[in-house]
This record gives C-alpha cells, structure tokens and sequence, in this order.
C-alpha cells in the first residue's frame, strides 16, 4: 500500500530565536523620521519594487483587466446557482401544494 501514495516532505519553517521585533519596528520609524527631516538621503527603490506591475502597464489585456476591478470566482457562480436552484424548487413545491 505503500506504493501508492507518497508523503510529501516537511516544509523548512526557520524562525529566529534572537529577534527583537519591537526594536526593527523602532528602527524603522526613526529612520523614516530622519528622511522627512532630511538627515538621510531618500531611499531609493529596491529592485523588486520597481518591477512590481512594470509589466501590467506594457499589456493591454493585463492593464483592462485589472481596470475593470475584481470579478467573481468560479466557486462563488457555482453556489449562487445551486442557492437558485433551491429557491426555484422551494416556489415550485409551494405553489404545487395549494393547488
């Protein structure tokens, strides 16, 4: 029985033990509180952050679509019409049952 089905392997969790997450929270309002003053040089972007949505401005398809806002699922289509489904049934058993 073994055979057929396969475990899949744990998947690697790291987490550091000697992380003080208050103090990067700190550090990073005083940092971006020195740039407003002007005490540090503007930030300049990261690589990721500039490529992020460089290529959806380029294609037209991609750039219509994300205009035209957020679309319904296919699973939610699927549960609208099994819930119409039932209403229709419900009306229909109702209006068969006074006659």
């Amino acid at each position: 029985m073994g055979y057929f089905k396969q475990r899949e392997p744990r998947r690697f969790d790291h987490k550091y033990i000697f992380v003080d997450e208050r103090k990067e929270k700190l550090d990073k309002i005083v940092e971006s509180a020195k740039r407003d003053l002007g005490m540090l040089p503007p930030r300049e972007e990261s690589y990721s952050e500039r490529l992020k949505g460089a290529f959806v401005n380029e294609n037209s398809h991609l750039s219509r679509r994300q205009e035209s806002g957020p679309r319904f699922s296919n699973s939610f289509l699927v549960i609208a019409l099994v819930v119409c489904i039932f209403l229709l049934c419900y009306i229909l058993k109702s209006v068969w049952q006074l006659y």
